[in-house]
C-alpha cells in the first residue's frame, strides 16, 4: 500500500476525488491540516461519493505532528512539485512510500522538500502549462507507483 499525503489541501472536491481514488487503488490517505474547508463538508463527501465513509483517512493536525511520527521513513518520501526536473516515472517507488502533494495554490513547503531533495518529482508538461489539477496529478503518480509494484497489490480480477 502506498501513502498519499495531502499537505493543506484547499479544494474539497479535489480531496473528495483523491479519497475515491485511494479507496479504488488501495492507497492510504493522509490529510495534513490546516485545510480551508471542513473535512466533513458536503462537497468532500459528494466528490468522494459513497467511498468517503469507507476511506478512513488519517488526519494530522499539523505537518510537525506528521513528521514527528514518520520522519524515520524520510528516505521513502516523494514530493510532487513543479520545482524540479526529476520526472515521476524515473522514481523507484516501493510499497509503503509516502507521496506528498501540496495545496492547489501553494504547493509543498520548500522546508518539507528539503528533507529529501533528491526525491522531488514532477509530471512533464508543455511549455504553456504551469500545473495540473491536484486530483489528476495524484492519479498519474499513484498509478505509476502501482505499475512498478503491481504484483504486491490486491486488485480484483476483471470479468
Amino acid at each position: 500500500m502506498f501513502n498519499i499525503v495531502l499537505v493543506s489541501p484547499q479544494i474539497p472536491q479535489n480531496t473528495g476525488a483523491i479519497g475515491r481514488l485511494c479507496v479504488n487503488a488501495n492507497l492510504r490517505l493522509h490529510i495534513i491540516k490546516p485545510t480551508v474547508f471542513d473535512l466533513s463538508e458536503k462537497a468532500v463527501r459528494r466528490a468522494g461519493l459513497d467511498y468517503w465513509k469507507i476511506l478512513e483517512p488519517k488526519i494530522w493536525e499539523s505537518l510537525n505532528e506528521f513528521l514527528e511520527e514518520n520522519i524515520k521513513l524520510k528516505d521513502r518520501f516523494f514530493f510532487a512539485t513543479t520545482k524540479t526536473n526529476n520526472n515521476y516515472f524515473e522514481a523507484n517507488f516501493k510499497t509503503g512510500d509516502f507521496i506528498f502533494f501540496g495545496g492547489e495554490s501553494t504547493g509543498l513547503p520548500e522546508t518539507l522538500m528539503d528533507i529529501m531533495p533528491k526525491n522531488k518529482i514532477t509530471i512533464p508538461m508543455g511549455k504553456n502549462g504551469r500545473s495540473l489539477n491536484l486530483a489528476i496529478s495524484t492519479g498519474i503518480i499513484a498509478y505509476e507507483a502501482i505499475r512498478q509494484n503491481i504484483n504486491e497489490f490486491d486488485f480484483r480480477e476483471k470479468i
